[in-house]
């Protein structure tokens, strides 16, 4: 096995790569986490794959992300990938916040490295003609249709943790999932409702791009919430992982559908080896994907992630993640650079996964939905 890598496959995919090999021509969609900071370590991987592999054979492509894998599908869709990743890293690595921000400010500081990373690049990721980006957010009902104060967001939150706990499909009546995108990347695979969350497909402009990803990447109580997003239904937007953390969709559709752009396998750059279906589930283990009545929506899907031995080699022997804030407080230059050797170790995730499809080895496989 390559030391800084672990591959997953579920049936249909491994079947298809130990007959012809992982090539470029038959990946259709691309999914991307939420989970902040950790998305970082994929730096090397995402350059590598939208600036060069997947690039080399052109074809249309889904890409669908929730808060930071929203952001990272949009640098994928700019025309330049490379520095767009370059770019989105830079400035997600050089926020700076002091003891206890308000949540005014951290807005204020998302919303600037938001302009920072697209503007001016607005056009080319919205009419991207083969990279049809999918923005997932999600939109709050009951308590959270239009809390005024901190304090009635805090109770809708609460009510809806304790909802996920006793039935994920309960948290329904929460919180529901709007994606805002390129028509023509989900049409056929998303319109079908696949679980109890209603799903309000928008398309994607120039002038909600910004809002969308705002909207995506909103932590609960640390942000405020995205009050209204041109074209999209009106209301009250939190962060998209909230339903779609790990983005536990029916990717099986993909290779079934009618249209012939959409069959072919999902490629998934993770950054854990584990699909957690919302935000909320992180603490449920009986909470996941390739499991249970959805075992076969991962049929198709390769997964890319971090192998334990090149966490262990990372600072601190860990992913950058949301903490790292707390851990080093106002020593923003420590963290910085912390931050920076993580992702610059994630050149050896390229380069492990360019050898092993230059030379498949199945027994580096294991069976994702096993």
């Amino acid at each position: 096995m390559p030391a800084s890598i672990q591959i997953f496959a579920g049936k249909a995919a491994f079947a298809h790569v130990q007959k012809n090999g992982l090539q470029a021509a038959d990946i259709a969609l691309i999914p991307a986490a939420a989970g902040g900071p950790k998305g970082l370590i994929l730096q090397g991987l995402d350059q590598w794959l939208f600036g060069e592999w997947l690039a080399a054979a052109p074809r249309q492509r889904t890409l669908i992300g929730a808060s930071i894998g929203a952001w990272r599908m949009a640098a994928a869709s700019c025309a330049n990938p490379v520095a767009a990743f370059q770019r989105l890293a830079d400035l997600y690595c050089e926020q700076q916040y002091p003891e206890k921000p308000p949540a005014a400010l951290v807005t204020q500081e998302i919303s600037q490295l938001l302009q920072g990373f697209i503007g001016g690049y607005e056009d080319e990721i919205v009419t991207n003609p083969l990279q049809h980006l999918q923005i997932l957010t999600n939109r709050g009902r009951g308590l959270l249709t239009s809390p005024t104060t901190a304090t009635q967001a805090k109770a809708g939150f609460a009510s809806a943790a304790l909802t996920n706990l006793l039935s994920r499909d309960a948290l329904a009546r929460h919180i529901e999932r709007v994606v805002i995108g390129n028509r023509a990347g989900a049409s056929a695979w998303l319109e079908k409702p696949f679980d109890h969350f209603k799903t309000h497909l928008c398309d994607l402009n120039t002038d909600n791009l910004a809002p969308a990803l705002l909207a995506s990447g909103t932590l609960p109580l640390v942000m405020e919430p995205v009050r209204q997003i041109p074209g999209a239904p009106a209301g009250t937007y939190w962060d998209g992982g909230m339903i779609d953390y790990h983005l536990a969709l029916p990717y099986e559709r993909i290779q079934s559908g009618a249209d012939k752009c959409d069959a072919g396998l999902v490629l998934y750059p993770h950054f854990t080896d584990r699909i957690i279906p919302g935000w909320l589930d992180k603490a449920l283990p009986w909470r996941r994907a390739g499991k249970g009545r959805h075992r076969s929506w991962v049929d198709n899907v390769i997964m890319i992630s971090p192998s334990a031995e090149f966490v262990r080699q990372l600072p601190r022997s860990k992913l950058p993640d949301r903490q790292d804030f707390f851990h080093y407080g106002l020593n923003h230059a420590l963290r910085i650079q912390q931050w920076k050797i993580a992702i610059a170790e994630s050149a050896r995730m390229r380069d492990d996964l360019a050898a092993f499809i230059a030379q498949p080895d199945m027994s580096q496989v294991r069976l994702l939905n096993h």
